[in-house]
């Protein structure tokens, strides 16, 4: 079956197309867990981690799993039945921090935004004032719905509180600022696949010294054994590491090469090449009869959520692009199902030629 891959422009909302070389350290010789050259390896990826989410925190590492074992470890760990959980919800990934925190016993209050609007600080600091949380938790870029809450703010809120903040960086780390330590952000995961163009499979994850001081009250065990941070960091912290589970090692190898592609094109330019490849793409659809979905304030560069035209079938449009162009982009989901087609434009996807690629032949399908 590998022999019928093609090489797919991944511009949906997720993966996104892999750089050659993160490939290359990917088929490289895959060596033990506990080898000493895979601990200098994991102690690299650590270190360029925190770079990347511009933090100080000891705690910092890729989780086996993809972005959503970010999520559950989040809540595995610093949630613990009765607890009091704020989530702000305006797409897909707000309602899954909801249904993960009610499985963990969490006493969940949600603050619902309309879909392809942002969260609004206004309605945030009402609910503060009604009621304290243990947890207040809210999506960075929601995927869904191609929007950028305003974390800046929310964030101001939730530190007038003695909460834990939560943050999902999935689809927003490396493509526009994450700034987990300004934030004062306890805990944040993303997801490898997204704007650091490397294959699913991994988390990057970070947690405050306070959510660990928080960990260690716990007044039961984590229940999720896989992700159990107290047991986990005994791999990844010390001078001597201890066996937990078998790491993914290539995929490590992997990130460690992807992220070194990143911080050598420097964080700054990365976010502006994600912002630009956006705005041309913005200037690109009205000329073939299209139009963004999300008010301009508040679009995301990396995810562009593009209204479908009356009479048009959105399938049909994507079916078309993946077998006669190998372009594949993402449907709608949840109210939004048949109404926007989700453009990626992350990590080696935001590139100029790519989205010249992709307008000119959503141009030949729609005429």
């Amino acid at each position: 079956m590998l022999n019928r891959i093609t090489e797919t422009l991944l511009m949906g909302p997720g993966p996104s197309t892999v750089t050659k070389s993160v490939l290359e350290a990917l088929a490289q010789p895959t060596i033990g867990h506990l080898d000493p050259r895979f601990i200098d390896i994991m102690d690299n990826v650590k270190s360029m981690l925190r770079t990347v989410f511009e933090t100080s925190n000891a705690l910092t590492m890729p989780l086996s799993g993809t972005g959503s074992a970010g999520m559950e470890a989040t809540f595995a760990n610093l949630v613990e039945p009765g607890d009091r959980v704020l989530v702000l919800v305006n797409g897909v990934f707000g309602k899954r921090m909801q249904d993960v925190a009610t499985r963990l016993g969490g006493e969940v209050t949600t603050v619902e935004f309309e879909w392809g609007t942002p969260v609004r600080p206004e309605q945030v600091q009402a609910a503060l004032a009604d009621q304290s949380f243990d947890v207040i938790a809210v999506v960075h870029a929601e995927t869904s719905t191609g929007v950028g809450n305003p974390i800046d703010e929310i964030a101001t809120l939730v530190q007038r509180t003695d909460a834990l903040f939560v943050v999902d960086t999935v689809t927003s780390l490396g493509g526009i600022p994450v700034t987990v330590d300004a934030w004062k952000a306890d805990a944040v995961y993303s997801g490898t696949q997204k704007c650091l163009s490397c294959p699913p499979g991994l988390a990057p994850f970070t947690l405050s010294d306070r959510a660990r001081a928080r960990l260690d009250r716990r007044t039961r065990p984590v229940p999720n054994w896989y992700l159990d941070l107290s047991l986990l960091t005994s791999y990844w912290e010390g001078a001597k590491r201890s066996y937990h589970h078998t790491a993914p090692i290539n995929m490590i190898y992997a990130l460690d090469r992807a992220l070194e592609n990143v911080l050598e094109e420097g964080l700054a330019a990365a976010h502006t090449r994600h912002r630009e490849a956006h705005e041309q793409l913005a200037a690109g659809l009205p000329e073939i009869g299209l139009s963004l979905f999300v008010e301009p304030a508040f679009r995301l560069p990396m995810l562009n959520a593009v209204t479908v035209p009356d009479g048009v079938d959105e399938a049909t449009v994507r079916k078309r692009l993946l077998e006669e162009f190998d372009i594949e982009i993402g449907a709608g989901l949840g109210p939004l199902a048949g109404k926007i087609w989700r453009i990626g434009l992350m990590g080696e996807s935001a590139r100029p030629h790519h989205v010249e690629r992709l307008l000119d032949a959503m141009k030949t399908i729609l005429q």
